[in-house]
């Protein structure tokens, strides 16, 4: 059972409003109780309202309203996008409010390796750069489905790039697509990215440029 099922298993057993030991519930999953212990941990920062303790066993006396959702890349996009905004206003409640719920979807998207992630929803600590990175989305969705090439300009340097694919890594958008400009596969940042131009003329694959051959270097 993977880690998205276990939760849920576990949210619909504790809704009994009973008391549920670790153990038991370790024993009936096939994983240890430590697991068991992490995933309390996972629900309450959710926002189930888990009671409980290690060694005393969980108990959800409150309902839970929402049932589980399953998101597709867009939806996870407008997500980000619309919770970005909002932190960014100049309304404390709503602002602290994103930041709330941003948190508790954190705590259940699906574990990812690699570096620690940044906060869901905020790809920086400042707000309004992470919106400014999301209104970029629609021109790189459009540009991979053209095969167009962009100018993208950031802090640190300027691409031609071909871009091939959105990526979601670590809490992260990235493009991922072939460097014209240092020809070699880069993968970027939506939120560093300053200015983004659509140039004239289409692109067409090469060998070894290919979205194809990316998988297969990054594999």
């Amino acid at each position: 059972m993977n880690r998205k099922d276990r939760l849920y298993a576990l949210t619909q057993r504790l809704r009994d409003g009973k008391l549920h030991t670790a153990e038991a519930m370790a024993q009936d999953l096939g994983v240890s109780v430590r697991t068991i212990y992490r995933d309390m941990e996972t629900l309450a920062a959710s926002g189930v309202p888990v009671e409980g303790a290690r060694g005393y066993g969980y108990t959800v006396q409150a309902a839970i309203t929402l049932p589980p959702l399953n998101l597709t890349e867009e939806e996870l996009e407008a997500l980000h996008l619309a919770l970005a905004a909002l932190g960014a206003s100049t309304l404390p409640e709503q602002a602290a409010s994103a930041r709330s719920l941003a948190a508790k979807i954190e705590a259940v998207l699906p574990e990812d390796s690699g570096p620690a992630p940044a906060p869901f929803g905020f790809a920086t600590d400042r707000f309004a750069e992470a919106a400014r990175g999301f209104v970029h989305m629609p021109a790189i969705r459009a540009a991979i489905r053209a095969r167009q090439r962009l100018r993208i300009e950031t802090r640190e340097a300027v691409h031609v790039l071909r871009p091939l694919h959105l990526d979601y890594f670590g809490r992260i958008w990235t493009c991922v697509g072939w460097n014209e400009t240092e020809a070699r596969f880069l993968s970027l940042r939506i939120d560093r990215i300053d200015k983004l131009t659509p140039l004239p003329g289409l692109f067409v694959d090469e060998p070894g440029k290919t979205l194809a051959d990316w998988r297969k270097q990054a594999g």
